[in-house]
Protein backbone atom coordinates (compact mmCIF):
# COMPACT_ATOMS: atom_id res chain seq x y z
CA UNK A 1 0.00 0.00 0.00
CA UNK A 2 1.31 3.43 -0.96
CA UNK A 3 1.91 6.04 1.73
CA UNK A 4 -0.88 8.40 2.74
CA UNK A 5 0.38 11.55 1.03
CA UNK A 6 1.78 9.65 -1.94
CA UNK A 7 -1.79 8.62 -2.85
CA UNK A 8 -3.05 12.18 -3.01
CA UNK A 9 -3.87 13.95 -6.26
CA UNK A 10 -0.70 15.27 -7.96
CA UNK A 11 -2.23 18.73 -8.36
CA UNK A 12 -2.94 18.85 -4.61
CA UNK A 13 0.66 17.93 -3.82
CA UNK A 14 2.02 20.56 -6.20
CA UNK A 15 -0.35 23.17 -4.73
CA UNK A 16 0.77 22.30 -1.20
CA UNK A 17 4.42 22.68 -2.23
CA UNK A 18 3.67 26.06 -3.82
CA UNK A 19 2.01 27.24 -0.60
CA UNK A 20 5.24 26.63 1.32
CA UNK A 21 7.24 28.33 -1.44
CA UNK A 22 5.11 31.50 -1.46
CA UNK A 23 5.09 31.71 2.34
CA UNK A 24 8.85 31.35 2.76
CA UNK A 25 9.72 33.81 0.00
CA UNK A 26 8.22 36.60 2.12
CA UNK A 27 10.83 36.44 4.91
CA UNK A 28 14.61 36.39 5.37
CA UNK A 29 14.39 35.35 9.02
CA UNK A 30 16.13 31.96 9.53
CA UNK A 31 13.49 30.75 12.02
CA UNK A 32 10.53 30.17 9.63
CA UNK A 33 12.53 28.11 7.08
CA UNK A 34 14.10 26.12 9.94
CA UNK A 35 10.63 25.30 11.26
CA UNK A 36 9.45 24.48 7.73
CA UNK A 37 12.38 22.10 7.19
CA UNK A 38 11.56 20.33 10.45
CA UNK A 39 7.94 19.92 9.32
CA UNK A 40 8.97 18.68 5.89
CA UNK A 41 11.41 16.12 7.30
CA UNK A 42 8.75 14.87 9.71
CA UNK A 43 6.36 14.32 6.77
CA UNK A 44 8.87 12.40 4.63
CA UNK A 45 7.60 8.91 5.65
CA UNK A 46 4.04 9.94 4.69
CA UNK A 47 5.25 10.46 1.11
CA UNK A 48 6.66 6.93 0.99
CA UNK A 49 10.21 8.22 0.49
CA UNK A 50 13.05 6.94 2.65
CA UNK A 51 15.48 9.36 4.22
CA UNK A 52 18.36 7.71 2.40
CA UNK A 53 16.57 8.12 -0.92
CA UNK A 54 15.80 11.73 -0.06
CA UNK A 55 19.46 12.41 0.74
CA UNK A 56 20.53 10.86 -2.56
CA UNK A 57 18.08 13.03 -4.49
CA UNK A 58 18.62 16.25 -2.54
CA UNK A 59 22.41 16.40 -2.18
CA UNK A 60 22.71 19.03 -4.99
CA UNK A 61 20.28 21.12 -2.96
CA UNK A 62 22.57 20.95 0.08
CA UNK A 63 25.55 21.94 -2.06
CA UNK A 64 23.61 24.91 -3.44
CA UNK A 65 22.60 26.04 0.04
CA UNK A 66 26.21 25.80 1.24
CA UNK A 67 27.35 27.82 -1.79
CA UNK A 68 24.77 30.51 -1.03
CA UNK A 69 25.93 30.71 2.59
CA UNK A 70 29.63 30.95 1.68
CA UNK A 71 28.96 33.59 -0.98
CA UNK A 72 26.90 35.63 1.46
CA UNK A 73 29.64 35.46 4.12
CA UNK A 74 32.39 36.49 1.69
CA UNK A 75 30.64 39.17 -0.34
CA UNK A 76 27.93 40.67 1.89
CA UNK A 77 27.74 44.43 1.36
CA UNK A 78 26.37 45.31 4.81
CA UNK A 79 28.32 44.05 7.84
CA UNK A 80 26.58 45.41 10.90
CA UNK A 81 26.37 43.91 14.35
CA UNK A 82 29.08 42.35 16.48
CA UNK A 83 32.16 40.83 14.87
CA UNK A 84 32.24 37.05 15.21
CA UNK A 85 35.63 36.53 13.61
CA UNK A 86 37.86 38.14 11.00
CA UNK A 87 40.13 36.47 8.47
CA UNK A 88 42.18 39.04 6.60
CA UNK A 89 39.88 41.42 4.72
CA UNK A 90 36.80 39.28 5.42
CA UNK A 91 34.91 40.38 8.54
CA UNK A 92 32.07 38.09 9.59
CA UNK A 93 29.48 39.80 11.76
CA UNK A 94 26.28 38.62 13.39
CA UNK A 95 24.13 40.24 10.69
CA UNK A 96 26.12 38.48 7.96
CA UNK A 97 25.77 35.10 9.66
CA UNK A 98 22.06 35.67 10.22
CA UNK A 99 21.51 36.60 6.58
CA UNK A 100 23.62 33.71 5.25
CA UNK A 101 21.86 31.19 7.49
CA UNK A 102 18.45 32.58 6.53
CA UNK A 103 19.15 32.35 2.78
CA UNK A 104 20.65 28.86 2.99
CA UNK A 105 17.75 27.51 5.04
CA UNK A 106 15.25 29.19 2.76
CA UNK A 107 16.78 27.53 -0.32
CA UNK A 108 16.40 24.12 1.34
CA UNK A 109 12.91 24.78 2.72
CA UNK A 110 11.59 26.02 -0.63
CA UNK A 111 13.07 23.25 -2.78
CA UNK A 112 12.56 20.28 -0.46
CA UNK A 113 8.76 20.06 -0.94
CA UNK A 114 9.29 19.88 -4.70
CA UNK A 115 11.76 17.03 -4.27
CA UNK A 116 9.24 15.14 -2.12
CA UNK A 117 6.36 15.78 -4.51
CA UNK A 118 8.14 14.62 -7.65
CA UNK A 119 9.78 11.66 -5.87
CA UNK A 120 6.33 10.37 -4.87
CA UNK A 121 4.39 11.24 -8.04
CA UNK A 122 4.18 9.28 -11.27
CA UNK A 123 4.75 11.66 -14.23
CA UNK A 124 1.79 10.17 -16.12
CA UNK A 125 -0.52 10.81 -13.16
CA UNK A 126 0.76 14.39 -12.98
CA UNK A 127 0.05 15.00 -16.67
CA UNK A 128 -3.44 13.49 -16.36
CA UNK A 129 -4.20 15.61 -13.27
CA UNK A 130 -3.01 18.80 -14.98
CA UNK A 131 -5.34 18.18 -17.91
CA UNK A 132 -8.35 16.99 -15.91
CA UNK A 133 -8.20 19.11 -12.75
CA UNK A 134 -6.45 22.31 -13.87
CA UNK A 135 -7.58 22.26 -17.51
CA UNK A 136 -4.00 22.68 -18.68
CA UNK A 137 -3.45 22.49 -22.46
CA UNK A 138 -2.64 19.01 -23.74
CA UNK A 139 0.51 20.28 -25.42
CA UNK A 140 1.87 21.62 -22.13
CA UNK A 141 0.88 18.58 -20.05
CA UNK A 142 2.19 15.97 -22.47
CA UNK A 143 5.34 18.01 -23.07
CA UNK A 144 5.95 18.12 -19.31
CA UNK A 145 5.41 14.35 -19.15
CA UNK A 146 7.96 13.78 -21.92
CA UNK A 147 10.46 16.07 -20.16
CA UNK A 148 10.12 14.16 -16.87
CA UNK A 149 10.61 10.87 -18.68
CA UNK A 150 13.79 12.14 -20.35
CA UNK A 151 15.45 13.59 -17.24
CA UNK A 152 16.95 10.23 -16.09
CA UNK A 153 18.59 9.86 -19.51
CA UNK A 154 20.72 12.95 -18.89
CA UNK A 155 22.67 11.19 -16.14
CA UNK A 156 23.29 8.19 -18.39
CA UNK A 157 24.43 10.40 -21.26
CA UNK A 158 26.78 12.28 -18.95
CA UNK A 159 28.48 9.01 -18.03
CA UNK A 160 28.67 7.98 -21.70
CA UNK A 161 30.29 11.29 -22.67
CA UNK A 162 32.84 10.98 -19.87
CA UNK A 163 33.71 7.40 -20.84
CA UNK A 164 33.96 8.34 -24.53
CA UNK A 165 36.35 11.19 -23.78
CA UNK A 166 38.43 8.97 -21.51
CA UNK A 167 38.61 6.32 -24.24
CA UNK A 168 39.99 8.96 -26.60
CA UNK A 169 42.66 9.91 -24.06
CA UNK A 170 41.03 13.14 -22.87
CA UNK A 171 41.74 13.11 -19.15
CA UNK A 172 42.47 15.99 -16.80
CA UNK A 173 44.54 13.97 -14.36
CA UNK A 174 45.23 16.15 -11.32
CA UNK A 175 45.07 19.45 -13.18
CA UNK A 176 42.04 21.41 -11.84
CA UNK A 177 42.02 23.83 -14.79
CA UNK A 178 41.93 20.98 -17.28
CA UNK A 179 39.18 19.32 -15.25
CA UNK A 180 37.13 22.54 -15.37
CA UNK A 181 37.65 22.83 -19.13
CA UNK A 182 36.59 19.22 -19.69
CA UNK A 183 33.55 19.70 -17.45
CA UNK A 184 32.40 22.73 -19.45
CA UNK A 185 32.88 21.02 -22.81
CA UNK A 186 31.09 17.87 -21.59
CA UNK A 187 28.19 19.94 -20.27
CA UNK A 188 27.96 21.74 -23.63
CA UNK A 189 27.87 18.40 -25.46
CA UNK A 190 25.14 17.19 -23.11
CA UNK A 191 23.12 20.38 -23.76
CA UNK A 192 23.43 20.00 -27.54
CA UNK A 193 22.33 16.36 -27.35
CA UNK A 194 19.34 17.25 -25.16
CA UNK A 195 18.21 19.99 -27.58
CA UNK A 196 18.47 17.64 -30.54
CA UNK A 197 16.52 14.91 -28.76
CA UNK A 198 13.86 17.38 -27.66
CA UNK A 199 13.45 18.66 -31.22
CA UNK A 200 13.08 15.14 -32.65
CA UNK A 201 10.63 14.21 -29.91
CA UNK A 202 8.51 17.33 -30.52
CA UNK A 203 8.28 16.59 -34.25
CA UNK A 204 7.40 12.95 -33.56
CA UNK A 205 4.69 13.90 -31.05
CA UNK A 206 3.14 16.42 -33.45
CA UNK A 207 3.21 13.81 -36.24
CA UNK A 208 1.28 11.42 -33.98
CA UNK A 209 -1.44 13.95 -33.23
CA UNK A 210 -0.57 14.86 -29.64
CA UNK A 211 -1.44 18.49 -30.38
CA UNK A 212 -4.81 17.73 -31.97
CA UNK A 213 -7.43 20.22 -30.87
CA UNK A 214 -10.40 17.83 -30.65
CA UNK A 215 -11.65 15.99 -27.55
CA UNK A 216 -9.51 13.19 -26.19
CA UNK A 217 -10.40 10.10 -24.22
CA UNK A 218 -9.05 9.45 -20.69
CA UNK A 219 -7.42 6.20 -19.71
CA UNK A 220 -7.24 7.08 -16.00
CA UNK A 221 -9.44 9.52 -14.10
CA UNK A 222 -7.79 11.82 -11.58
CA UNK A 223 -10.22 12.98 -8.88
CA UNK A 224 -9.62 15.92 -6.56
CA UNK A 225 -11.40 14.89 -3.37
CA UNK A 226 -11.83 16.03 0.20
CA UNK A 227 -8.52 14.52 1.31
CA UNK A 228 -6.71 16.46 -1.41
CA UNK A 229 -8.34 19.72 -0.32
CA UNK A 230 -7.37 18.88 3.27
CA UNK A 231 -3.74 18.47 2.15
CA UNK A 232 -3.71 21.97 0.65
CA UNK A 233 -5.45 23.43 3.71
CA UNK A 234 -2.95 21.69 5.99
CA UNK A 235 -0.08 23.19 3.99
CA UNK A 236 -1.60 26.64 4.47
CA UNK A 237 -1.93 26.11 8.23
CA UNK A 238 1.62 24.78 8.61
CA UNK A 239 3.16 27.56 6.52
CA UNK A 240 1.31 30.20 8.58
CA UNK A 241 2.51 28.48 11.76
CA UNK A 242 6.12 28.59 10.52
CA UNK A 243 5.83 32.30 9.71
CA UNK A 244 4.16 33.04 13.06
CA UNK A 245 6.98 31.25 14.87
CA UNK A 246 9.49 33.55 13.19
CA UNK A 247 7.53 36.66 14.09
CA UNK A 248 7.05 35.48 17.67
CA UNK A 249 10.77 34.86 18.21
Amino acid sequence: MRAVLARRNPVAKVAAALVFTVALVTTLDPVPPAVAIAIELALVPLFGVGYRTLARRAWPLLVSAAGVAVTMVLFAAERTGDTVFQAGPVEVTTSVLNGALGLALRVIAIALPGVLVFASTDPTDLADALVQNVRAPYRFAIGALAAFRLVPLLGQEWQLLRLARRARGVDAGRNPFAAARIFVSTAFGLLVGAIRRGTRLAVAMDARGFDRGGPRSRARTQRFGTADAALVAGAVVLSVAALWTGFAT
